[in-house]
C-alpha cells in the first residue's frame, strides 16, 4: 500500500506542473478525496512539494496566469508515443504529424467537401484524366523556405512513387489492373498537373489530400545511401532527433520538444500561409501539447481533474462524464455512428519467412483458413451483449468495412450477410468442417488437437480490453480456448506488420471518410494494410509460400473496377458486391460501431463537431481562453 501511495503521490506532482492553479485547486479537491484515509497525514507534505515546485518552476500564481494569457494552447492526449518523424514512415494514430504537414487540397469536417489548402484551385481536362492545380503565391516552408511545384513533384516522384520507400499511400493512387501511378510534372512555379492513365474516381481527393514534403530538406537523404545500401531517408527524421527545429514542415505547427513516454509539444509555425478576414495569422492558439497517456483510465483522471482539454469519450464513461459536464466546464459533443471499423481478425497467411519459419503454426494456419471456423466464430460472438455491457447500449453490430455515412454503404436489408448470435449455428458448422468435441465440451480438430489460439489488442485501451474479455468468455462457450494479452501498441503493430508472426487481434481502423476506395489498401492483395494476409512489402525479404484465395482476388478486381468506374450507380454496385464478399468470407470479423463523442473543455471556442472531422478539423479556427 506504501508503494501505491508514492506513485499516486508522484504521478500527482508531475501533474501539477502541467497546469495553472485553478486547475491545481481542483485537483487537491478531487484527489484529497479520492484518498480521504490518509488526507490528514499527507496535506503538510503535499503543500510542501506544491511550494517547492512552484519556488523551483518560478511559476508564481501570477506569472501562470500572465503566461496562459500571452500563449493560448490545447493540451490532447494519445496513448503512444510517435513512432517516427517523418511522415512517410510515421504509423501513429492518431498522428501528430497531420498537424506539421498538409496537401493540396483539405477535407471539410461537416461535409466531406473539398477545400483549398496548398492549392488555391484546381481544373480537370474534358476527359476527366488530367487535374492542374495552381498553387498559391509566396507558399513558405516552416523554416522559411519557399514552397513551390517543385516540391509537389519532388514529393510524389522521389518519395511517393519509389519502389524503395514502403508506404501506404502508393497503394491508394495505383490505378487499373497493372496498378499504375500518375504522372506528375511541373508547369511552372505555382503549377502542378497529374494525369492518370485511365479514369479513376478518387483522383482528386488522393492528388490533393497528401502530405507535400519538402525537397530543399529531403533531396539529398533520396541521393544517397548508408554504408548498407539504404537510403539515408529512413534514417531522417526519426524520434531520437535531436534538434526537432530540421524537421521543416508546411502546416498549422511546428515540432518544438519531444520528452519520451511523455509529451510532444508544437509551437505555431509563423510561416503558415492562413491568414483570417481581418489578416490576422492562423491559427490562433500558439501551443499544442500532445501528451503520451497510456491508458484511458489515466486519460479520464487527468481530463476530469482538467489537466487535458479533449478526451474520445467510449460508451462506458458517457454516464459519469455527463453529470460533471456542467461542473467541469466541458461539453460532450456526439457526431453519430463513428467513420471507424473494429474488427476480430486471424493470420490467413500460410507463407514462410527467409528463415523458412511458418509465420503461423500450421496447425492453427488450418484453422484459421476454414471458412466454417470463421463463420462459426462469427455467430459465437455475442454482438448484443456486447452493444450493451462494453458499449452502455451507445453503439450497433457492424457488418460492414464501408461506413454506414457513405453513399456506398450496403444496408443489410438490402443483402448484406449477417451473424446472429448462435452458439448453436457455430457448433453446427464446426462439425460440418470436421471439428469434434469431447466427453468436457473441449472442441479439438479432426486430428485430435485442442482448440486454442493466443489473440491480442493494444494495452492501455480499456474498451478494447473489455471486448476481448468478453470474446474470449464467448468461444469458451463453444468449446475453444482463448489466451487473451494486451500488448504495447508499437509492439502489436511490429507482430502484424513486421514479423507477421501472430495468431489473431482486435483492432480499429478509422479515417478515410465515405469514399471506399480510401480502404484499398487493405483489400488490394499486396496493399500495406491487408493485414489478414500480408505480402511481401518493398524493401523487405520475399516470403516463401505466400498464397492468395479466390475470393481475395475477386475483391481486388472489383476495388480496381470502382476506383475506375465513373458512373455512380455503377460503382454502388461494384462496392455492393464487395461488401457481400467480405461478409460471406470474414476476414475481419466486424463487432461493434459506437457512436462518436468527444468531451471539450468550454474553453476551447469555435468547435464544430461531426463524426466526419471530430473536434479538431477546424483547428486553425478555434481559440482558446483562460
Amino acid at each position: 500500500m506504501a508503494q501505491n501511495f508514492a506513485e499516486q503521490l508522484a504521478s500527482f506532482i508531475v501533474q501539477i506542473i502541467m497546469v495553472t492553479p485553478s486547475q491545481c485547486q481542483r485537483w487537491f479537491q478531487e484527489w484529497g478525496n479520492a484518498i480521504k484515509p490518509q488526507l490528514f497525514r499527507t496535506i503538510a507534505l503535499l503543500s510542501v512539494c506544491f511550494l517547492f515546485l512552484t519556488t523551483l518552476t518560478s511559476c508564481s500564481p501570477a506569472r501562470f496566469r500572465t503566461e496562459a494569457a500571452q500563449v493560448p494552447y490545447i493540451v490532447y492526449a494519445s496513448l503512444g508515443d510517435p513512432n517516427s518523424f517523418n511522415p512517410i514512415l510515421s504509423e501513429g494514430s492518431p498522428d501528430v504529424l497531420g498537424l506539421v504537414y498538409e496537401g493540396l487540397l483539405r477535407s471539410n469536417g461537416l461535409t466531406g467537401d473539398l477545400e483549398p489548402a496548398l492549392a488555391e484551385s484546381w481544373d480537370f481536362s474534358p476527359d476527366k484524366q488530367r487535374i492542374t492545380f495552381t498553387l498559391k503565391p509566396n507558399l513558405k516552408w516552416s523554416d522559411g523556405d519557399p514552397l513551390t511545384a517543385d516540391d509537389v513533384v519532388f514529393t510524389y516522384n522521389k518519395i511517393l512513387f519509389n519502389e524503395e520507400i514502403p508506404t501506404d499511400y502508393r497503394d491508394i493512387l495505383r490505378i487499373g489492373e497493372k496498378g499504375l501511378l500518375p504522372a506528375v510534372r511541373k508547369i511552372d512555379d505555382l503549377h502542378v498537373e497529374f494525369t492518370v492513365p485511365e479514369p479513376f474516381a478518387p483522383f482528386l481527393r488522393y492528388a490533393g489530400g497528401i502530405f507535400v514534403l519538402p525537397k530543399h530538406a529531403l533531396e539529398q537523404s533520396i541521393a544517397t545511401r548508408d554504408a548498407n545500401g539504404k537510403l539515408k531517408f529512413f534514417q531522417l527524421w526519426g524520434t531520437d532527433t535531436q534538434d526537432l527545429s530540421q524537421i521543416v514542415g508546411n502546416g498549422p505547427y511546428l515540432l518544438e520538444s519531444y520528452i519520451p513516454s511523455q509529451q510532444v509539444v508544437l509551437r505555431r509555425n509563423p510561416h503558415y500561409w492562413r491568414r483570417d478576414s481581418q489578416g490576422n495569422p492562423m491559427p490562433y492558439i500558439e501551443r499544442f501539447i500532445w501528451k503520451i497517456v497510456e491508458s484511458t483510465d489515466t486519460q479520464l483522471l487527468q481530463f476530469r481533474s482538467g489537466g487535458l482539454d479533449f478526451l474520445g469519450v467510449p460508451p462506458d464513461n458517457f454516464s459519469l462524464l455527463k453529470r460533471e459536464e456542467k461542473r467541469g466546464k466541458f461539453t460532450i459533443y456526439s457526431g453519430g455512428p463513428e467513420l471507424s471499423t473494429t474488427f476480430l481478425v486471424f493470420n490467413l497467411n500460410q507463407a514462410k519467412n527467409a528463415k523458412g519459419e511458418p509465420l503461423v503454426d500450421p496447425v492453427r494456419s488450418r484453422w484459421f483458413n476454414t471458412l466454417e471456423f470463421r463463420q462459426a466464430i462469427a455467430h459465437a460472438i455475442d454482438r448484443p451483449k456486447m452493444v450493451n455491457n462494453v458499449y452502455r447500449g451507445l453503439g450497433k453490430p457492424q457488418n460492414s468495412p464501408i461506413y454506414e455515412q457513405s453513399p456506398y454503404y450496403l444496408d443489410p436489408e438490402k443483402g448484406l450477410k449477417i451473424y446472429d448470435y448462435s452458439p448453436e449455428k457455430a457448433k453446427q458448422l464446426l462439425l460440418k468442417a470436421g471439428f469434434t468435441y469431447n466427453s468436457e465440451g473441449q472442441l479439438r480438430d479432426a486430428q485430435g488437437n485442442r482448440v486454442r489460439f493466443t489473440m491480442m489488442t493494444n494495452a492501455g485501451n480499456k474498451l478494447r480490453e473489455a471486448i476481448g474479455a468478453q470474446i474470449k468468455q464467448d468461444l469458451s462457450k463453444i468449446g475453444m480456448q482463448v489466451d487473451f494479452n494486451a500488448i504495447a501498441f508499437n509492439t502489436l503493430l511490429q507482430k502484424v506488420y513486421k514479423s507477421r508472426q501472430w495468431e489473431a487481434y482486435i483492432g480499429k481502423i478509422g479515417g478515410g471518410g465515405v469514399e471506399p476506395n480510401s480502404g484499398a489498401n487493405s483489400w488490394l492483395t499486396k496493399g500495406g494494410l491487408h493485414a489478414f494476409n500480408l505480402a511481401a512489402q518493398s524493401g523487405e525479404p520475399p516470403l516463401t509460400g505466400w498464397q492468395v484465395a479466390d475470393w481475395e482476388r475477386e475483391i481486388e478486381q472489383l476495388y480496381i473496377q470502382g476506383a475506375q468506374e465513373l458512373d455512380e450507380s455503377k460503382r454502388k454496385q461494384i462496392y455492393a458486391k464487395t461488401q457481400r464478399i467480405t461478409q460471406e468470407n470474414l476476414p475481419f470479423l466486424y463487432l461493434v460501431n459506437p457512436l462518436d463523442m468527444s468531451a471539450v473543455r468550454d474553453r476551447i471556442q469555435g468547435i464544430k463537431y461531426s463524426a466526419l472531422g471530430g473536434a479538431l478539423w477546424n483547428l486553425s479556427e478555434l481559440k482558446a481562453l483562460e
